[in-house]
């Protein structure tokens, strides 16, 4: 039924940020129309914490080294916040060049499966016109032999 996520960084300067994620951190992206691009991502996960409020939404980007997500992004000219040991992961925030922060985990906790996503059964092509068989038409012949 799900056959992957959409998700949203608003920002104030969204070139900006598309350029962060395609020249920093290298994802895949593909151009839907005036600069305006879409990011895949690798298999994701959610979960359901408790709040006192509803539509409240977070997102994190998984690495397998903070230390090494750090190094490389300090390298680029990108500041992050320090690393803090949480115990179900170590976690650091990485500022956007837009001026948002986003944040980046390791995780120490389970990990699901990933979903792989159902692609839609394709119909076959239709043969064309010409070249398909007519069918007999029951009715018509019936009428005409009265």
């Amino acid at each position: 039924m799900i056959t992957g996520a959409h998700s949203i960084i608003y920002s104030k300067n969204p070139e900006a940020d598309r350029a962060f994620l395609k020249d920093v951190l290298g994802l895949p992206h593909v151009d839907v129309g005036h600069g305006w691009l879409i990011f895949g991502l690798p298999p994701a996960e959610v979960a359901v914490h408790p709040s006192e409020k509803n539509d409240l939404h977070e997102l994190y980007l998984i690495c397998a080294s903070v230390d090494e997500f750090v190094a490389r992004v300090g390298a680029r000219g990108l500041s992050c916040s320090p690393v803090r040991d949480l115990g179900w992961g170590r976690l650091t925030q990485v500022s956007l060049p837009g001026g948002g922060k986003l944040g980046v985990y390791e995780p120490r906790h389970a990990r699901p499966k990933p979903v792989l996503a159902a692609t839609p059964k394709k119909k076959p092509p239709r043969r064309p016109a010409a070249r398909r068989k007519a069918k007999p038409r029951r009715k018509a012949e019936a009428s005409r032999r009265r």
